[in-house]
């Protein structure tokens, strides 16, 4: 990756050599598009063109016309509202980025279901929010279901909790500002004291557990995987019915070996895919 950016670098710097100001121009402004593609992508929702320039520091005629840009190439779309969001085009772009983590996961994934028969899951951290970039369906009927590219916040789940417990506290602190911390259901975590109050226990036992703050009558187990070039982890989900407090002292030590496995497992190439925490 490393080597990637600096070849980017390397060239950037001679076309500006070579081209003079008109080139720097140009590159300023495909870092400019690009950062409004990563704020709309951590705000999670539709976005104002005056919000976009308080996030950004654009000034608004260029994020006019950035924006203009994008969604004639389908980067982004604009609601009803008149706000703007990621657009369907990206959504390629993120399949083709995520294959590969979900080749290196797949067999893990399933793994877990074969031996737990619930919903196994691995998710990633991305500027505020978690990501769900594998899962492995369980066997019943009823059972959970979250799609892949969904992006929740990460204060609300087990793989987001566990993700936010191998951060630094000012790190932690300034995502839940951030986020604000919204109540999902009665269940939900919405105050910082309170986060780090439960961060720390993750902490301390190695894993997290989502007691249906995410979805009511679901509780999630999951573990951090250590070690990647991104904050990653990997879960189990299912209904209390089936997936019991008596359960989490065992289901979690399986966690902890095959996120330690899938540390060990991690391919090389797949650290290019630009995932940031």
């Amino acid at each position: 990756m490393a080597h990637v950016k600096s070849l980017r670098s390397a060239s950037v710097f001679r076309m500006t050599e070579k081209d003079g100001p008109k080139a720097s121009e140009r590159v300023q402004s495909l870092d400019r598009a690009f950062l409004l593609l990563e704020r709309l992508a951590d705000a999670g929702r539709p976005v104002g063109i005056s919000e976009l320039a308080e996030m950004t520091d654009i000034p608004l005629p260029t994020i006019h016309r950035l924006l203009r840009f994008l969604s004639n190439e389908g980067y982004v779309r604009q609601d009803n509202s008149r706000r703007y969001a990621l657009g369907l085009r990206l959504i390629r772009l993120g399949q083709s980025a995520s294959r590969g983590l979900d080749v290196w996961a797949h067999g893990e994934l399933g793994g877990l279901v074969e031996q737990f028969e619930e919903t196994a899951n691995l998710a990633i951290l991305q500027g505020d929010l978690a990501i769900y970039v594998g899962q492995a369906p369980s066997p019943h009927t009823m059972r959970m279901f979250t799609e892949v590219g969904r992006a929740v916040s990460p204060h609300c789940t087990g793989v987001g909790k566990a993700m936010l417990a191998e951060l630094p506290d000012d790190r932690i602190l300034a995502l839940l500002k951030r986020t604000r911390m919204p109540a999902i259901t009665s269940h939900t975590i919405t105050s910082p004291e309170a986060m780090m109050a439960d961060i720390e226990q993750i902490r301390e036992r190695g894993y997290a557990v989502d007691e249906g703050e995410q979805e009511p009558g679901v509780r999630c187990v999951a573990a951090a995987v250590r070690g990647l070039p991104f904050p990653a982890a990997v879960s189990i989900s299912g209904p209390n019915s089936r997936v019991t407090e008596e359960k989490v002292p065992l289901i979690a030590p399986v966690l902890i070996e095959v996120a330690e496995r899938l540390r060990d497992r991690f391919p090389s190439s797949a650290g290019q895919v630009g995932f940031v925490g």
